[in-house]
């Protein structure tokens, strides 16, 4: 049988599309190539939101050639946002690719693949629009206990440094019975924690004018017998509404955790940015957030160096960092986005003081990152363990997972006790805190899982690839009809 491998870059949605993908290949009759073998077919799922993004890939390409030449029958594949946006650009700067395939025709990668093997020849296939849902493809998830569920593809906003609306077209959402029904299928599986994407998540329903239709959604997640923890990312400030801090304070299996990026704290960048709130918005949200939710964990994104920002425009980022006092921050230095209103600006920021702004913003976001967790020291807290979020767990015999806020814990089991299975949940005392992590070094009991159970029987099976198989759910849809009313544009 043919190995696959495929290499993602970028985004959650990407992480979520390469699922998709492994699951074709292999509905497709492909095997996952073992650790360290040269696959027959290899699958770049690329992005395109940085400025070296083409320059990565066309490096890779390129160490790919003398594998191919000496490989008879290998064939390289190209998907994802930087295929969108080049198109036929990439066999002609590496001839050498088999197949090329867009953001909107995932499900096409096994026929191009067998088109390209047949007739000799390059496949270029890129729709400008989508033609299935992704969602609706097989599978072959990483975790038997954590899913992503997608509510919604695209995105209508128009951020002067994004290109994402572009590659990934005009929001176009799911009904809520076929969100339902994939996550109660995910549940019969094992699953208990699943997260809801979208490029905007508060916008979902604008297709079929309900503007409450998230807030339902979650509280919808909450009937779900089995299903632990529901996370969602990412919102917009512009329509994060009340209706959904109600939800998620008032459903149980609706974590306190929240990701809401900032980008800015200035006014004036905001507005270059073209993002739709102001910095008073945001604070308000934050404090209408943990008013609802004290425990709650808010994490953020923050762009440093955006054309035109002054040293004023950046100390306002500084302080409302300062005021929101996040758990943690993404924070990025600005790159020119190629296709972007933003690469062509005025005013854009010296690197040398864009890197001096980044590492100041940096240095506050860890002080107060740290101070945040140095209050979770005595508190017990129940872990998710996880598989592989523990770089150095071998070194220091401890396992890891995430708590119900979603922040990283590293803990040790003591001797003579059997160890949690990843999926299996563990309760802890919190003994340390570090700016990006916790450490708990007092163990209190492990509570075993369907998850647990699931993670077992994938190592159990003779598997041809680790992973485990979901196709189109079959379970039966919920009744989840949304109401009249008006829409919120993303």
């Amino acid at each position: 049988m043919r190995t696959y491998e495929v290499r993602t870059y970028g985004c959650q949605m990407n992480v979520h599309d390469s699922e998709r993908l492994r699951g074709l290949l292999e509905d497709a009759g492909y095997v996952r190539a073992p650790e360290g073998d040269e696959a027959d077919v290899v699958v770049f799922n690329t992005c395109a939101v940085r400025e070296n993004a083409d320059n990565k890939l066309y490096g890779n390409l390129g160490h790919l050639a003398p594998v191919k030449a000496r490989k008879p029958g290998m064939q390289i594949a190209v998907g994802g946002c930087l295929a969108q946006k080049d198109k036929a650009t990439i066999t002609r700067k590496a001839p050498w690719v088999d197949v090329v395939f867009g953001t909107h025709n995932i499900g096409s990668l096994p026929a191009l693949l067998e088109r390209s093997r047949v007739e000799q020849e390059s496949q270029v296939e890129i729709l400008e629009a989508l033609e299935v849902f992704p969602s609706t493809l097989p599978a072959r998830r990483e975790s038997p206990y954590s899913a992503w569920v997608s509510v919604s593809v695209g995105c209508n906003n128009t951020c002067t440094f994004c290109i994402v609306p572009s590659l990934r077209g005009r929001e176009k959402d799911r009904r809520p019975g076929e969100i339902l029904a994939e996550v109660e299928a995910l549940v019969a599986e094992g699953v208990l924690e699943v997260t809801l994407l979208g490029q905007n998540v508060n916008s979902y329903g604008v297709e079929f004018g309900d503007r409450y239709a998230f807030s339902k959604l979650l509280r919808a997640c909450g009937s779900i017998d089995g299903l632990e923890r529901v996370r969602f990312t990412s919102p917009h400030p512009r329509d994060f509404t009340a209706d959904v801090i109600e939800a998620m304070a008032e459903t149980p299996n609706v974590m306190h955790s929240l990701h809401m990026p900032l980008q800015s704290g200035s006014d004036a960048v905001l507005k270059a940015m073209r993002r739709s709130y102001r910095r008073d918005r945001y604070l308000k949200i934050i404090e209408d957030v943990r008013a609802a939710m004290p425990d709650a964990a808010i994490t953020t994104d923050i762009i440093v160096g955006f054309p035109g920002e002054t040293e004023e425009d950046f100390q306002g980022t500084l302080d409302v960092v300062r005021q929101a006092r996040f758990a943690g921050a993404f924070t990025f230095q600005y790159s020119k986005r190629p296709g972007t209103p933003a690469e062509s600006m005025e005013n854009q920021v010296p690197r040398e003081v864009v890197q001096e702004r980044y590492e100041r913003l940096v240095a506050l976001q860890d002080d107060l990152a740290w101070a945040e967790n140095k209050l979770l020291v005595g508190r017990s807290v129940e872990v998710l363990v996880a598989e592989g979020e523990g770089r150095k767990d071998a070194s220091t015999h401890r396992l890891s997972g995430r708590g119900a806020d979603n922040r990283l814990v590293h803990f040790a089991v003591p001797e003579g006790v059997e160890a949690p299975r990843p999926g299996d949940m563990a309760t802890v005392e919190i003994t340390y805190a570090a700016p990006h992590h916790l450490v708990a070094d007092v163990f209190g009991a492990v509570r075993r899982t369907r998850a647990g159970d699931a993670w077992q029987r994938a190592q159990d099976a003779p598997a041809q690839a680790p992973g485990v198989m979901l196709g189109m759910p079959t379970v039966g849809a919920k009744r989840f009809e949304p109401a009249a009313g008006g829409c919120q544009v993303g």
